[in-house]
């Protein structure tokens, strides 16, 4: 077998010091190559202990490119911005970070061909890269309030953040944002959404730790019924006794007269008396042990898709309003955070359905602040979102999501599609949670929802400081309870022509079937 010919050595001293730039970025290399200030051959490792140490979230201490003085002027004023910390973990952006210092340092010779001094040259061209990166923090620290971790909104334009952080729909997920705070468990809530991981065994391993499970005997209380003679309590009877108390009147009688009163001592001597016989029984708890047969906590599942119905009717105006888009701003942020699909059906009356696609991108940000930005006006008609959601349901990678209802419950779906609903459920194994934005519980959201989230004081979100005049969100189910469509109301209900047949053959409702 012919021997590897030796990779040829004609350019490799020329080549070597070029070898620096591997470790960089390929966005790095041009700069680097470039630059007005320094020798070339210093620049490339210098940047990349800058890189580095960005990465780190601190500043280099002795970087070797620029020179000492301009050196120590940038860690103070990178120091000063706080871009350490900004860009600490986050290698894209102290790429940026070092090719807008790289930029900014090239203008001075500009500076000094304009007549500045070297001092007052570098001065300028760290002014400028501060005043450019000072509105850059702010903009992403703006981002970062409303939508948490940006992962890959930190690599939109600059000009695209600018203007969407002035629109009157930033504005107003800013304000929904800071509500959301008042807002307690609906953020778990929304979390907890989505069928794809089992979320029970992690559970149990963080609340237990490495502590081994404790087989002890865990003790169960019973209650034993005891009989407690004369106790004052129930009458059963008559009975011979001395109980004065509870002695006849007949018995009584005799101790008015002069000699049947010696006779009514003997018998109370003797305990013959006639007397009411009555007990009463007591409950005695007794401990006893039982094996330790803790119980299993049924398997949850989470981190799925989300899929959001959101009513946009024109009864939600106001703090209804503000707490569903409240909704939707929190899915938008764990569905970001946590790689999740989330997909929202806006819905008002019949047809009138705007489906929102919450993505991870500047259109996906564009599309939710200009939802936010929107008012609800319309009617409601559920029917259509609902239809679509479970057609998604069916879709590939979708078959593990969980859906959410914001309303006020004005609504009602038909027999059909709520019974398309539950075959979900039992089927697909299909999640739905409520959120009521309401006084009161409908027929609507009772008989879709599997549990309610009950926002009670929603008017105080809208400028008002009324309360709820209800007490119990489900009024519906405890003065109307045959108005659900429970599976006992079902068996007991006629259609019409069943009830026409009955009304002919003068049966009533007391008649067996």
């Amino acid at each position: 077998m012919k021997p590897a010919a030796p990779p040829p050595r004609l350019f490799e001293a020329l080549e070597a010091p070029l070898l620096a730039l591997d470790p960089l970025p390929r966005g790095l290399w041009l700069w680097t190559l470039v630059h007005s200030h320094g020798r070339w051959l210093d620049r490339p490792a210098a940047l990349e202990t800058w890189r580095q140490a960005l990465i780190a979230g601190t500043v280099p201490s002795q970087p070797g490119w620029p020179s000492s003085g301009l050196a120590h002027a940038i860690t103070d004023m990178l120091q000063h911005l706080g871009l350490p910390a900004f860009c600490h973990g986050k290698a894209e952006l102290a790429e940026q970070v070092l090719r807008a210092l790289l930029w900014h340092l090239d203008l001075i010779p500009d500076y000094r061909d304009r007549g500045a001094s070297p001092e007052r040259a570098q001065a300028m061209a760290l002014e400028a890269f501060a005043d450019d990166w000072r509105e850059r923090t702010a903009l992403v620290d703006a981002l970062t309030e409303v939508l948490g971790d940006l992962g890959e909104l930190k690599n939109m334009r600059w000009d695209v953040v600018r203007g969407l952080l002035r629109s009157e729909g930033w504005q107003a997920a800013v304000r929904i944002r800071r509500l959301i705070e008042d807002l307690p468990g609906l953020s778990a809530l929304i979390a907890g959404l989505g069928r794809d991981r089992d979320c029970t065994a992690q559970a149990e391993e963080s609340s237990t730790g490495n502590q081994a499970p404790q087989p002890l005997p865990v003790p169960r209380m019973v209650q034993r019924r005891l009989r407690v003679p004369d106790l004052p309590g129930e009458t059963r009877g008559v009975q011979r006794a001395d109980r004065i108390a509870r002695m006849l009147p007949a018995e009584a009688m005799l101790l008015g007269h002069p000699r049947l009163r010696l006779v009514w001592h003997a018998r109370r001597a003797e305990r013959t008396l006639l007397c009411y016989e009555d007990d009463d029984c007591l409950l005695e708890p007794l401990p006893r042990p039982q094996p330790a047969t803790l119980p299993q906590p049924r398997p949850r599942r989470e981190m799925g898709p989300m899929m959001i119905c959101v009513d946009t009717s024109a009864s939600m105006r106001g703090g209804a309003e503000a707490v569903a888009k409240a909704v939707v701003l929190e899915a938008a942020r764990i569905a970001h955070a946590q790689r999740r699909a989330c997909h929202v059906y806006a819905f008002g009356g019949p047809d009138e359905v705007v489906e929102l696609t919450l993505g991870f991108d500047s259109a996906g940000l564009t599309r939710l602040v200009d939802f936010i930005g929107q008012a609800f006006r319309g009617g409601t008609d559920i029917c259509l979102p609902l239809e679509r959601a479970l057609v998604r349901l069916g879709e590939s990678g979708w078959q593990q999501a969980d859906l959410m209802i914001a309303s006020d419950g004005e609504f009602g779906a038909t027999p059909a599609l709520a019974a398309a609903v539950l075959q979900a459920k039992t089927t697909q194994g299909l999640r739905v949670q409520g959120v009521l934005i309401g006084d009161r519980e409908t027929v609507g959201l009772a008989e879709l929802a599997d549990d309610v989230f009950w926002v009670r004081d929603w008017r105080r979100f809208g400028g008002s400081s009324a309360a709820s005049p209800v007490h119990d969100r489900r009024l519906t189910a405890l003065y109307f309870p045959g108005a659900l469509r429970s599976a006992q109301n079902r068996a007991a209900t006629l259609d019409g022509e069943a009830a026409a047949r009955a009304v002919r053959a003068g049966r009533k409702e007391s008649t067996p079937t």
